[in-house]
């Protein structure tokens, strides 16, 4: 059997937010065929009941526990050594003893990074037969230019410098590894942007969502009061493009949804809200529920999931998740980033704050009811077999630069 190391930023288990979504299915599809050798960070002390969960899907495994609040501090030596933040917080001795010796013993037959600041754990050249893959997700250094500009300062400097620093580690990264795959054509198009020297070694795929679980012909109790007209938001809550999300809809646009259906409600569903999201709460018309036992309930009965996302990077699973759901969508352009294209799915798209106040109003005086188009995209285009059937392909040197180039919004 081959054997593969992979190397995750976080416990990979539950797949309870969109990176642990990706990287237990990637981790869940290897490990079929693949002796597994998993090297991760536990960060939250929720999961630590979980990683029994995860070795027994691994050969062999070195999950270190780490402190979040004690790693934000440590990442500071960035700032006098010229490394990025991201780097100098996932930095570690214990893992990068395990990572050399693993090398060294079982010469694997493929390494995987998953998410950039990981690929510092391994230089090629300690195992030159192996095929290394970048599995980046998104271009992280983006994602912190765009938080520059949404910060006052310092935190504004900060973030441009982390942008900046990062993009340079990713940019050596990409050229010390074999392949870099990203989350979608867009996102590799602009890392040939940022890494031009290695562009004809960047791919991508696409993201994945468990179509069977989020199945809308199961049935759920109604969580809503029978007076609510729900508009519905489903994500981590302390994430801040979530954050800023639904605190620019709650503030922006739902004033004006309300004085025309009184009874609308905007619903924030999602683990670990931040002090600004549960300010949201004294908002007319705002619900936040904080972490729930299960989603779909939320999902299968709200009028329609509303994403007004205006930063975002990759594919968002909250999406795909209602689409699989057929639920309409009323989304920003930037919600809809790396998601196929397919007849019969047909969003309701908002780019500013009028257009989702009147698309708000109508859908929620005349609901559409169930998408089946929606669920047929996700089938067609998003199923996670699929879709890793492509990144072992990729693996294995038998992909084309362009196989997964389907016309997205």
């Amino acid at each position: 059997m081959p054997s593969l190391l992979f190397l995750v930023h976080r416990l990979p288990y539950p797949p309870n937010k969109g990176d642990k979504i990706s990287s237990y299915n990637i981790l869940k599809y290897f490990a079929r065929d693949h002796d597994v050798y998993l090297g991760t960070f536990v960060d939250d002390p929720d999961d630590r009941q979980h990683v029994d969960t995860v070795r027994a899907m691994c050969r062999d495994m070195c999950a270190v526990e780490i402190a979040p609040s004690l790693r934000k501090w440590a990442a500071l030596r960035g700032l006098l050594d010229g490394r990025a933040l991201s780097e100098c917080y996932y930095a570690d001795r214990r893992l990068a003893a395990w990572v050399r010796h693993t090398l060294a013993s079982v010469r694997p037959d493929g390494v995987l990074m998953y998410s950039g600041a990981m690929g510092q754990f391994v230089d090629p050249a300690w195992s030159p037969a192996t095929r290394t893959i970048f599995e980046l997700e998104d271009v992280d250094s983006a994602k912190w230019e765009s938080y520059a500009g949404t910060k006052p300062w310092p935190l504004s400097w900060l973030y441009a410098r982390e942008g900046r620093v990062l993009s340079a580690f990713e940019r050596r990264m990409a050229a010390r590894f074999d392949v870099s795959v990203l989350i979608s054509k867009a996102e590799a198009d602009l890392f040939r942007g940022r890494a031009p020297e290695a562009a004809g070694r960047i791919m991508h795929r696409t993201q994945g969502v468990d179509a069977d679980y989020f199945d809308p012909d199961l049935t759920f109790a109604n969580p809503y009061g029978a007076d609510e007209r729900v508009l519905l938001f489903v994500g981590a809550m302390d994430y801040w493009p979530n954050v800023e999300a639904v605190t620019w809809y709650a503030r922006e646009v739902l004033p004006s949804v309300q004085r025309a259906v009184p009874d609308a409600r905007f619903y924030i569903v999602g683990r670990n809200p931040d002090e600004a999201v549960r300010a949201l709460a004294a908002v007319p018309g705002v619900v936040v529920t904080g972490g729930v036992d299960d989603v779909r309930p939320y999902m299968q009965h709200a009028l329609a999931s509303c994403l007004p996302l205006r930063i975002a990077r990759g594919v968002q699973n909250k999406a795909l998740e209602a689409m699989a759901m057929a639920m309409p969508l009323l989304v920003s352009p930037e919600a809809l980033t790396g998601i196929a294209r397919h007849p019969g799915f047909e969003p309701w798209i908002a780019p500013d704050a009028e257009t989702f106040t009147a698309q708000s109003i109508a859908l929620l005086r005349d609901p559409p009811g169930r998408q089946p188009g929606a669920r047929t995209a996700v089938l067609a285009r998003h199923a996670w077999d699929t879709n890793l059937k492509r990144l072992a392909a990729i693996m294995a040197g038998d992909a084309d630069i362009e196989d997964a180039a389907d016309a997205v919004y």
